[in-house]
């Protein structure tokens, strides 16, 4: 029973000394808009209001909230092993949930690395990269190729290899010199209101080409993209570019990363997007979805061979510590058992082959929306779905804020970036629900001018 609050917690608790990220401050403050309690595909407002998560939280909650076998289990590791030290000593959990989660990981992609987030895991990734490299005697392959729209967290190494300006704009100073960015795969003139992978775009790929000509092969380390681009707007890969990155990469010695810290755990309608693809990456960064969102973790899981290569050369150097590299937090004991309970619950329910069982419905649903005011594209795979609008002049990103504001006003959670609306409930959505927010969402878009 979810317990309502007597008067709304923002009348309660003081606002100003939290500085809240990717936030407007400031006009947030004025009209706070504060969850204090979730179970399954609601949340409850500090005042009651019930709302459809259509977001999963941050793309994480995909097996709905506070499902008791994950809170269970979270609560049991409480009162057994608060805290293991991560450097020279290990726990029980942390071996178990690395094996669970190779079961489930592209072929080849068996050595784990645990984070506590994704932007540590893709910083984790970039070091492998490096670390793999000088283990094989190219220490001068340093470079990195991201892509522009690409959202890979927050830390230095992924806001230098992501491709939304307005994260790297203050901090442009600093970032990491040997980079190069491929162009995004966004094509509303060829691919508007495509269903699927869009036809157009696979000649994108051959961009890094272009790159391996300029910079030369034997420095470049890795490529690292989204194989669906999340948090810039649901960019779908056209039909046959992560095939052709794949084999560019395979040609000139490049590892090819994958982000998957959005697309795994069957927001796709399979485990990992690598898989839905049919593209096996040499590195998968993941997070969000490992634990249900209910316990900070990320992974970056790599190739043996990766791993094997700098195991190797550290021994055939005299042994010891072979990567210099983790945090205090890296496999924390709550986490771990949060992550080998959700991954227990994905499979008794079999959420990812119910996610690809959806898809139909969900994608009908998205564009049935075709038509609506301001509607300029939709785009959906898996249950994950971009609505894109026509920006409003000299105000980008106002209308579909206001659409947020609307939806939040009626009920459903939705997430906007800039003027794409990001759809992405959790797994056990049901068909009426589905209904619901599209129709909610529907009549926010016919109020919104």
């Amino acid at each position: 029973m979810t317990e309502i609050l007597t008067e709304p917690l923002a009348e309660q608790v003081a606002l100003d000394a939290l500085w809240m990220p990717f936030t407007a401050n400031r006009a947030f403050k004025q009209a706070p808009r504060l969850l204090a309690a979730a179970k399954d595909m609601h949340y409850t407002t500090d005042d009651g209001r019930r709302i459809l998560d259509g977001t999963a939280g941050l793309w994480c909650v995909n097996a709905g909230h506070c499902r008791e076998p994950i809170v269970h289990a979270i609560a049991a590791e409480a009162g057994r092993l608060d805290y293991a030290p991560a450097f020279q000593m290990g726990h029980p959990l942390q071996f178990r949930l690395a094996e669970r989660l190779t079961e489930i990981t592209p072929a080849g992609l068996d050595r784990v690395f645990f984070t506590n987030s994704g932007s540590e895991a893709v910083d984790t990734a970039l070091k492998i990269a490096l670390a793999y490299h000088r283990a094989r005697g190219e220490p001068d392959r340093a470079r990195f190729v991201g892509r522009a729209r690409g959202y890979h967290g927050v830390g230095f190494g992924g806001i230098s290899v992501g491709g939304i300006e307005t994260n790297r704009r203050a901090f442009a100073a600093q970032l990491l010199p040997q980079v190069d960015h491929l162009p995004h795969t966004h094509d509303l003139a060829r691919n508007a209101f495509s269903r699927g992978q869009p036809t157009h775009g696979a000649e994108l790929a051959e961009e890094l080409e272009r790159v391996v000509h300029e910079r030369g092969a034997e420095t470049i380390a890795a490529v690292i993209v989204e194989p669906m681009a999340g948090s810039t707007g649901v960019l779908l890969p056209p039909a046959g570019y992560l095939e052709r990155l794949r084999a560019i990469c395979d040609q000139h010695d490049i590892l090819l990363i994958f982000d998957e810290v959005i697309t795994g755990f069957g927001r796709l309608g399979a485990p990992f997007a690598a898989q839905r693809f049919g593209v096996t990456p040499d590195v998968l960064t993941v997070a969000k979805g490992i634990t249900n969102g209910a316990v900070p973790m990320g992974a970056a899981v790599v190739k043996r061979e990766i791993h094997d290569a700098i195991m190797d050369a550290a021994q055939q150097a005299g042994g010891g510590i072979e990567l210099f590299h983790g945090y205090t937090y890296s496999g924390h004991p709550l986490a771990c058992a949060a992550g080998l309970a959700t991954l227990e619950l994905y499979e008794r329910e079999d959420l990812f082959a119910r996610a690809a069982s959806l898809e139909g419905a969900w994608s009908d649903a998205v564009h049935a929306l075709r038509g609506l005011p301001h509607v300029i594209d939709l785009r959906a795979m898996g249950l994950v779905a971009g609505i894109e609008l026509d920006p409003r002049d000299g105000k980008p990103g106002a209308r579909a804020f206001d659409v947020f504001m609307e939806c939040f006003r009626r009920g459903l959670l939705i997430r906007v970036t800039g003027d794409i609306i990001a759809l992405s409930p959790p797994l056990i959505v049901e068909r009426g629900q589905i209904d619901e927010i599209f129709s909610t969402l529907s009549d926010a878009l016919e109020k919104v001018s």
